[in-house]
């Protein structure tokens, strides 16, 4: 399987994603791994929906899109593999999807969230779970849109 992009994506599947990066990286396979759309059909159909035929989508559960990065089936497709927050990606890795660089791309802002970028706000659990991934030999980075640069983290943190 090839994994081209692991993203933290607050809004998962939108504009940003299918416009810019996924012909950047010439992605034909999203795999969104998120406990929280898994268990709302119509917003998952919603977001399959917006996905241009000839590109496949996986939706799940954290434990479903482990299980299904770790087969077989994906092995000859280019993989864009969305987290909604620090945590998904954190619980993902434990599961043994691997990967060796996290981008942060969107994470809004809220209470108690410090603001790093125009597009990432971190909180306390967020920064602990990126140490987390950090500590277990992921760079995390971040790149809002291909044409960006991009950013370690830590350097922001202040």
């Amino acid at each position: 399987m090839g994994i081209v992009l692991v993203r933290i994506d607050n809004r998962l599947i939108h504009g940003q994603i299918l416009e810019a990066w996924v012909p950047a990286l010439q992605a034909d396979c999203i795999v969104v791994a998120n406990n929280q759309l898994a268990e709302i059909a119509f917003q998952k159909v919603l977001m399959e929906s917006a996905v241009p035929r000839g590109i496949k989508v996986a939706i799940g559960s954290i434990e479903e899109m482990a299980q299904l990065l770790r087969s077989e089936e994906l092995s000859a497709c280019r993989v864009l593999l969305l987290f909604g927050n620090a945590q998904d990606a954190l619980q993902a890795h434990r599961l043994g999807v691997s990967f060796d660089e996290l981008n942060l791309g969107n994470l809004h802002g809220g209470k108690d969230k410090k603001r790093l970028s125009c597009t990432v706000a971190l909180n306390d659990d967020d920064i602990e779970q990126l140490q987390a991934l950090e500590d277990d030999g992921v760079k995390v980075v971040m790149q809002c849109v291909p044409s960006d640069r991009q950013r370690l983290w830590r350097r922001l943190i202040r």
